[in-house]
């Protein structure tokens, strides 16, 4: 497994508003797909799940551990992964500085240490 982005696919993912994400389930098989947000933080990408940890996405890929984005064109396979906990106040400012023009209400769902634990570092598995 490749453990690095490379620079054009941090640039291609992270420049789009929206990701779609899906889990592997046990038989290999993709999930439906779910359109949500992402950041890029230097080198690393990352996901929140704006509606808690019982959001049906968000516990299927902690579940899994594996599944699959696509996004600016790019479909990659991907493990999920923990966020290293000194990583979020950057991941904080990259939503803010990414969605703040949606309205603070609505980022307010993906930012703070509330969500600090529903945050997902996407690693490439190719």
């Amino acid at each position: 497994m490749t453990t690095t982005w490379s620079d054009a696919d941090l640039s291609r993912i992270g420049g789009t508003d929206e990701l779609q994400v899906s889990s592997r389930r046990a038989d290999g098989t993709l999930r439906p797909y779910v359109t949500i947000w992402a950041v890029r933080v230097g080198d690393d990408l990352y996901v929140r799940s704006a509606h808690g940890p019982d959001n049906g996405w968000f516990r299927r890929a902690k579940a899994s551990g594996t599944g699959r984005i696509r996004a600016g064109g790019l479909e990659r396979d991907v493990a999920f992964a923990e966020a290293d906990p000194g990583a979020h106040a950057g991941i904080d400012r990259a939503y803010h500085s990414k969605y703040d023009r949606y309205g603070p209400r609505i980022v307010g769902a993906v930012v703070g240490a509330a969500v600090a634990p529903l945050t997902i570092r996407l690693i490439p598995a190719e």
